[in-house]
């Protein structure tokens, strides 16, 4: 099987052309009706919460139109038994839909495929939370090998995102629910993670919530709760171009940025969080360099 390269190709990249498609379901478009029954849901799944109400809504849909995607399944275990690969959304609406079969698409893939492939069809939607991309780049990191780098490159994102979110895995559970709830945003989460104990970071969460904390807010209480003293002159609102360019870096740079200015000239202070987060820092700032 040809390896994709990353999810450049997009969601096309999961139906195979009809030349040198292998698998045993038979159709002179690549597209069949399967049993719903015979689908077992992708055990590599990364999404875990599906709205109650959008399934409600899809699944009207689908009993009024049917289902115009095909899903992506592969062969399973057993004779006549088949695993999602793509379409678990779709699977669960045409469940409460009642239907008794759906359209599928047959291929081959692998284990890590699974991962990959449900990668494609949840970035691409923006259906993943932070914690379930984090727990996908988890499998691929630990369970088949991948560096951060080559996970990187195989879900199209850059290095420096894929460390970071794998870094909200190593927050306490309190963290870890408050995150897949919304109750807090990654920005919260990835500033709770300069604290050094699951203690101090609920302790921090716990007056997040409580007095509503912003993200740059929670950076200041994390800065006091770590000891770090205040700078000489308090912090004043930066002007609107210096703001605008404090955030670009920050968005750029997947971390936090402070921009200092003096009477003449000032600081600029990348922050960073291990070891690894600086050398992805240094390649992305130095890169097109020697």
């Amino acid at each position: 099987m040809t390896k994709r390269s990353g999810l450049g190709r997009g969601l096309d990249a999961l139906i195979p052309s009809e030349e040198g498609f292998s698998g045993t379901i038979e159709s002179s478009s690549g597209v069949t009706q399967l049993a719903v029954s015979a689908i077992s849901p992708n055990p590599r799944q990364p999404r875990v919460r599906f709205d109650p109400a959008e399934l409600a809504e899809l699944a009207a849909s689908i009993r009024e139109h049917g289902i115009l995607q095909p899903l992506i399944v592969t062969q399973g275990q057993q004779p006549g038994q088949f695993t999602l690969i793509a379409g678990e959304r779709r699977l669960l609406a045409a469940r409460q839909a009642a239907l008794e079969t759906v359209p599928v698409i047959l291929r081959e893939a692998t284990q890590q495929d699974l991962v990959e492939l449900a990668l494609i069809e949840n970035v691409q939607r923006a259906d993943l939370g932070p914690l379930e991309a984090a727990e996908a780049y988890r499998q691929l990191v630990e369970d088949f090998g991948l560096s951060h780098e080559g996970v990187a490159a195989h879900v199209g994102k850059s290095r420096v995102t894929v460390t970071n979110t794998l870094r909200l895995l190593k927050l306490p559970a309190v963290v870890q629910e408050a995150i897949a709830e919304e109750r807090i945003t990654e920005g919260h989460a990835r500033a709770l993670l300069a604290l050094t104990t699951p203690q101090a970071q609920a302790a921090a969460l716990q007056s997040i919530l409580k007095h509503d904390l912003n993200v740059r807010q929670t950076e200041e209480l994390v800065r006091r709760l770590s000891g770090e003293r205040p700078p000489r002159v308090p912090r004043i609102g930066l002007p609107p171009e210096l703001a605008a360019i404090e955030d670009r870096l920050r968005h750029r740079l997947g971390t936090k940025v402070s921009v200092n200015p003096s009477r003449k000239g000032g600081t600029l202070v990348i922050h960073y969080y291990s070891d690894e987060e600086l050398d992805a820092l240094v390649e992305q700032i130095t890169a097109g360099g020697e």
